[in-house]
Order: C-alpha cells, then structure tokens, then sequence
C-alpha cells in the first residue's frame, strides 16, 4: 500500500483520524479513553501541539489538531505509539492496533474550522451513541459550552471566536449551530478535500501546492501527489471551451482562465503567467465570472458542459 501523502509546516491545521485495525475496538473501557487523553495533554506539552477537537469512538477517533512548530509526524508517533503500547500491556497482545497510519488532512481553519468540529462533535449522535453531543463524556464537546472544564494543551478559542467575542454568547452561538444538525443528514466536510489530503479553497489548494509540494525532493510518484499535481491543461481547457463557446475569445478567455483556476490544478502563477496576468488577477477574473455564472444560466450550462468534456467534477 502506498504511503499517505504528509505536508508539514509551523501552523498547520489537520483533520486527523486513526482507526482500530480491521477496525476492532480500540477503546474498551473508560480507563483507555482516559489514558489515551493523557497522551494528548503530553503531546502539547512535550511538542507543543494544540488540540482543538476531539471525539473518541470505539473503534476510531478524530481529532482537529494544530501543529505550530509543523512536527505532526512526531505528535503522532508520540500519540499513536504511546497508546498502542498501553493497550497491548494491557490486553497482553502484540501487533499493530491501528490500521495503517493515520488519515491527516490538512484544512484551511477559517473555512472549514467551525463546520468540522461540528462534524467531530455530532459523530457519536449520528452513531446513535447519544441523542446529544453533550451527553458524550469523550468529547470536547463538554469544553465548547462550558459543561466541562478543559485540561492543558486543549483549546476552544479559535471557533468560538466565530461565534462572538463574549464567552457566554459564543458558547451559546456554537451550541446552537452544532444543534440545528442533530436531526437533519448532511454530508461530511471532507468529502470536499482535495486528494483526501488537503481541504480549502482553491486558493488555499494552490499555495499549498506551491509552498510546500514542488520541492525537488518530493516523490512525484506518490499516488496522491499525482492526483494533486494532474487536471487538464490550459491548452486542453482551451480546445473544450472553443468547442462549446465558438469563436467568442472575450468570453471564452474568461472561461478558461476561471475553469483553470478551478480545475486545472495549475498554481496561481503558472495560470497568471500563461494569460499576461498576476496571481491576484487570476483569483478576481475567476471570482467575477462566477458571479455572471451564478446568475446566467445558459452560460453556466456550457461551463458544466465543458467541465464533463474534460472530466472535472462540480462545475
């Protein structure tokens, strides 16, 4: 099995999920899952890590983590391989406990913060664990609304601060939109990461890339790696939106450059570069043809169009 994909940098934000391999159990007593947090409370204080979120399930956890000085490899080892030894004493076994290495996306955390954690928060009550997530004593859930005070190293500041600057308000704001989806379905965030591996905007996605994804020393044969450097060309985009638009060059100019910035999996500047244009002019262009597709809906027909011709999802 190919090895995940892992990007590291101070002040980092990650989705982190860990299971039981051939997804056994993983916790099989309140003594575990308390063990298990004393090995999160170690982590910020031997590596400074920041956990803002966590659920911890039966057989898998979740956490939303902060890496401020970019060393989640060496959290995890810490975390995971701390456990693992714990469990097995215990449970006089040996072997793995985990399956494989843990998932780790990281995220933009003013996007996707606040609805992840509500994510996080409300597994146990779409597990039909609980009819509430403050009825779940493994989870943070307790430290948001003020049922619990939170040890060391645990912080809730960063989403509440979405909800309001006074404490009581933004504990009340963030009870109520974790609430309002207790009894409705929706899909999970992270099906919108891109690769499994990062999710954010296309911005967000784009200076990931460059920053920390075109090193030389990369292995481009990474699958997911392969996956987030691919997309059509600019060229290719190009001949698809001639076949749909005609020989419009003003609107299809900004057709291109828009399908580009959201599809092509091209950086800000490789795009900017190929129209004559800066990167910031490469995200406003983009931003104001969408604008005209969200209330033009012939156009907007063609651009999916174009989209299916080159193979692209959510046009």
């Amino acid at each position: 099995m190919a090895r995940p994909l892992r990007i590291e940098y101070p002040g980092a934000y990650y989705h982190i999920t860990s299971r039981g391999n051939e997804r056994k159990e993983i916790f099989k007593s309140a003594n575990d899952r308390e063990k298990f947090l004393t090995y999160l409370e170690a982590s910020a204080k031997r590596y400074g890590a920041v956990i803002h979120v966590y659920c911890l399930m039966n057989n898998h956890y979740h956490l939303l983590l902060e890496t401020p000085f970019g060393n989640l490899s060496q959290i995890m080892r810490y975390i995971n391989g701390s456990y693992t030894t714990y469990f097995n004493t215990k449970q006089k076994r040996c072997g793995h406990l985990f399956q494989g290495r843990y998932k780790a996306i990281v995220i933009d955390a003013d996007e996707y913060a606040a609805e992840l954690s509500r994510y996080i928060h409300l597994n146990p009550v779409k597990a039909g664990v609980v009819d509430r997530p403050e009825e779940y004593k493994w989870s943070s859930y307790r430290y948001y609304i003020g049922n619990s005070k939170r040890p060391e190293g645990f912080r809730v500041d960063l989403i509440l601060g979405y909800f309001g600057k006074n404490l009581s308000v933004s504990q009340k704001g963030y009870s109520e939109f974790t609430e309002a989806m207790i009894r409705k379905k929706y899909e999970s965030p992270l099906k919108d990461a891109v690769a499994a591996t990062i999710l954010g905007s296309v911005d967000f996605v784009d200076e990931i890339k460059e920053r920390y994804l075109n090193d030389k020393k990369t292995d481009r044969n990474t699958p997911l790696l392969r996956e987030l450097m691919s997309g059509p060309t600019i060229e290719e985009v190009l001949k698809e939106a001639k076949a749909i638009l005609g020989n419009d060059a003003a609107l299809s100019r900004k057709a291109v450059l828009y399908l580009c910035h959201m599809y092509s999996r091209r950086t800000l500047k490789e795009i900017g570069a190929y129209f004559g244009i800066s990167e910031s002019g490469v995200s406003q262009a983009s931003n104001r043809f969408k604008l005209v597709l969200d209330s033009d809906i012939q156009l907007r027909k063609k651009i999916e169009d174009i989209g299916k011709r080159l193979k692209v999802c959510n046009v």
